[in-house]
């Protein structure tokens, strides 16, 4: 597959982003359970071969929302019972969260959202066809605040340019973070993609159909401001 990049004078040169890092945390008993009996009902491995049917996984042509690194998925699955017409295609490499989100999907028989497990990286360059996915959430990516581990940042481009290579025109991506420093440069990097149009002057309004997630509860507690950020694909590229 050519790069979003290839056509691109302006764009950095590409670099290789792992949108996540092993965690030496353990797997309840209830969420190996849940993995292991249900992950082929509901999930995909992405490391396998050749783009996603999604018109085939989930059974119908709806649009479609990816959601990258859902966590434990809480919050995915209340969107989605929110919405039913919309299906939502979660990417997350940690099998605790994906073992609770197995059980959500199932306690609740959740018929429209479907996991792949893998990198995002990884699956959407090799697993997901151009033009096909109507928005991605993104909720507080991993900030690696130390200077040194800027580089890791998942919203940045090329990665950026990736996601708008995915998107239909007139889709979004939707980012939530509680720092700061994340905010600001992620709103740089998604201004400097040709593709994509700010929605708003700068940090976007309060997203009100978002129910919010524990992790987002914990930050509100501690009185951290978020910093929201929507973007669109132009008619155009």
């Amino acid at each position: 597959m050519d790069s979003p990049n290839s056509d691109k004078k302006d764009a950095p040169a590409a670099r290789p982003i792992r949108t996540f890092v092993r965690r030496s945390g353990r797997i309840s008993p209830a969420q190996k359970r849940s993995y292991e009996n249900l992950f082929s009902l509901y999930a995909i491995r992405g490391d396998e071969e050749g783009l996603i049917d999604t018109s085939f996984l989930f059974g119908n042509a709806a649009p479609v929302y990816i959601e990258i690194g859902f966590g434990m998925g809480r919050a995915t699955a209340a969107i989605a019972l929110n919405n039913l017409k919309v299906n939502y295609l979660g990417i997350e490499v940690h099998r605790p969260g994906i073992g609770h989100l197995l059980w959500e999907i199932e306690k609740s028989e959740i018929k429209n959202i479907r996991i792949v497990e893998g990198d995002a990286t990884d699956v959407l360059e090799r697993r997901i066809g151009d033009n096909t996915v109507s928005a991605f959430h993104i909720f507080f990516p991993d900030p690696w605040p130390k200077k040194k581990h800027h580089k890791r940042r998942l919203m940045a481009r090329p990665f950026t340019d990736l996601l708008a290579t995915k998107l239909l025109p007139g889709g979004y991506i939707y980012m939530l973070s509680d720092w700061a420093d994340y905010g600001e440069w992620a709103l740089i990097e998604l201004s400097a993609t040709p593709a994509l149009v700010n929605k708003y002057t700068a940090f976007a309004d309060h997203q009100e159909w978002k129910p919010e997630t524990e992790f987002e509860k914990k930050g509100r507690l501690k009185n951290h401001k978020m910093w929201e950020l929507y973007f669109t694909k132009g008619n155009e590229t």
